[in-house]
């Protein structure tokens, strides 16, 4: 297959010091590479490397004639702001009209209308960021593509074409990514950025992880042996030498010396052994003796006081012990619930249509990390969540937890404001961390995690004590951390029975047909004719005995998508029987 880039011993020196060294890879046309690896390991930087907007400190990168490279980064130049999308699609072959009919193409290949075409880039939401940023990389016809994150705060249905997207491409790519549903679904290789080096596998995102860590397991126990022996001959050559003084005895000494050399080399020889993640996300909470946590009543949610309503949420509540994900479209007004029942807290009173516990302590995570003051330092940026637990209160126990955070003491006068993004979101998990909560609303959490702070926060939130309302479109997260599910659809806040049944709803996947059951409220029964009623009482039985059958066979033998289908037939059927509870 032919080779597109080759590079040799690439080695880079970033402000913090090295940043990975000895990096020599072939990219091959046709390749589907996922990019994996913790924030700052320098993934973002490899691809500028390839694309050659950065230059490395030491190696070499070859291209091949044939390589036709397009690097669509994270974020829309600036200058295309005031642009209308169809312009900023058509600046890059403005000089090229016989490529004008081109631009009318890809409109309809990145599912842009016509009225969409003319908004303003500003305007636009993340998913038409990423379909135009797709489109006029796409205008000089590559062959080999470098995505830097484009499924960051991306909706569900925007996530679902970027895959089908990169699952047609027939070019090659390199996809940085943290979402391991994407990557897994797309990528057929895995890279792994890692303690400065790269870490290479044939295999999707999740087999590659297990792969690694299997990897890690056996250079663990192959370093403990080596430390064994050279233990060993420590002791051995120290004895050696201990005797040799005493008894002035020539012989011994030059022993122990020709020990010790052996030592220093088995020393520089040992295995490697990963220093692993920089820092680990944990969650402390606990249950209140309570019925209800959280009730909305009648809420007409606004983004502003005096904007037009997005939705109305009515009795729906929340108890202690849930995990409920709100889910809906980008601009839905998933955050503005979440906000506006923050600001409430914050003045200690609840606005009209919902109430909480009085006794309840409610934390928040803002997915603009606002939260943490701008002109604070690190210790006391943690104090206002610190206040909350007797046991954090101290400036010692919040610089022991800022330094097991990853951010060492020379660091903690540092200014809030300077910080990055994925600093500012480590610090406001770590002061979530320090208090005691009996409620949190996370909006977005994901967004500037990586792949292990991801799967990390669905472990701390299926071992939370209290409860947690959360905003995002991760969808293992949403699957692997929550029990409830309420959406935002046509103009109510609904909730449905689960993750599958809320994508559907959300995606409105067959329309067409009658539409799945809500789990609440309860539809008002419909009383059937009889002929009808005994028709419909037959397909429920026979559903019943379809989905008893295909349970009881060999999970790999089983059809998931048919099981869901006849549970949404049978809920149908239940409702037009009377029969629904």
């Amino acid at each position: 297959m032919t080779t597109l880039i080759s590079t040799q011993a690439l080695h880079l020196e970033a402000n913090d010091g090295l940043l990975f060294q000895d990096l020599s890879f072939t990219l091959k046309l046709g390749d589907r590479i996922g990019l994996i690896g913790h924030n700052g390991s320098g993934k973002s930087t490899l691809l500028g490397l390839l694309g050659g907007t950065r230059e490395a400190s030491a190696g070499t990168i070859q291209y091949a004639r044939a390589c036709r490279l397009q690097h669509v980064e994270q974020h829309l130049p600036a200058a295309l702001a005031e642009l209308t999308l169809y312009q900023a699609l058509l600046a890059p072959v403005l000089d090229q009209p016989e490529l004008h009919w081109r631009v009318d193409s890809l409109l309809d290949e990145l599912g842009i209308d016509a009225a969409t075409a003319q908004v303003p880039v500003k305007s636009l939401s993340g998913g038409q960021h990423t379909r135009l940023l797709l489109g006029r990389a796409l205008l000089q016809e590559p062959n080999l593509l470098l995505l830097d994150e484009p499924s960051n705060h991306l909706d569900l249905p925007s996530l679902l074409w970027l895959e089908q997207f990169l699952s047609t491409w027939r070019g090659a790519f390199i996809l940085v990514s943290h979402d391991q549903r994407l990557l897994d679904n797309v990528a057929r290789k895995s890279w792994i950025l890692r303690d400065q080096r790269l870490y290479a596998f044939d295999l999707a995102c999740g087999p590659a992880l297990l792969a690694l860590a299997e990897a890690d397991a056996v250079a663990q126990a192959r370093r403990a042996a080596e430390q064994k022996e050279i233990d060993r001959l420590a002791a051995s050559s120290q004895r050696l030498a201990i005797w040799g003084r005493t008894y002035d005895n020539e012989d011994l000494a030059r022993k122990a010396k020709t020990m010790q050399k052996r030592v220093d080399k088995l020393k520089d020889e040992q295995s490697f052994v990963s220093r692993g993640a920089p820092w680990r996300l944990s969650l402390r909470g606990k249950a209140l003796a309570a019925d209800r946590l959280l009730v909305l009543e009648d809420l007409a949610v606004r983004p502003a006081p005096s904007a037009p309503v997005l939705f109305r949420a009515e009795q729906l509540w929340l108890k202690p012990g849930d995990k409920v994900a709100l889910l809906g479209a980008n601009g839905s007004g998933k955050s503005s619930l979440l906000r506006a029942c923050w600001a409430d807290i914050v003045a200690q009173t609840a606005g009209p249509g919902w109430r909480y516990h009085a006794g309840a302590n409610i934390g928040y995570y803002d997915q603009s990390l606002r939260q943490l003051a701008d002109d604070a330092d690190l210790p006391d940026a943690l104090y206002p969540f610190a206040s909350l637990s007797e046991a954090a209160r101290s400036e010692v126990a919040r610089r022991q937890a800022l330094i097991a955070a990853g951010f060492p003491y020379s660091r903690h006068g540092q200014k809030v404001a300077t910080l990055s993004g994925g600093e500012r979101a480590r610090l406001l998990f770590l002061g979530l961390s320090l208090a005691s909560y009996h409620l949190l609303l996370l909006d977005e959490p994901t967004n500037h995690l990586d792949l292990q702070g991801k799967r990390e926060l669905a472990q701390a939130l299926r071992d939370f004590d209290g409860a947690c309302l959360l905003v995002s479109h991760d969808r293992d997260l949403i699957e692997q951390s929550c029990n409830r599910f309420w959406v935002v659809h046509e103009g109510r806040l609904e909730q449905w029975l689960d993750a599958d049944s809320a994508y559907r709803r959300l995606l409105a996947v067959g329309e067409a047909d009658a539409p799945a059951v809500p789990a609440a409220p309860a539809p008002t029964r419909v009383e059937p004719a009889a002929s009808d009623a005994e028709r419909q009482l037959a397909r429920l039985c026979e559903l019943e005995q379809l989905l008893d059958e295909d349970s009881r066979r060999k999970p790999k033998h089983q059809k998931p998508a048919s099981q869901l289908q006849w549970r949404e037939e049978m809920a149908r059927l239940n409702v037009l029987l009377g029969m629904y509870d």
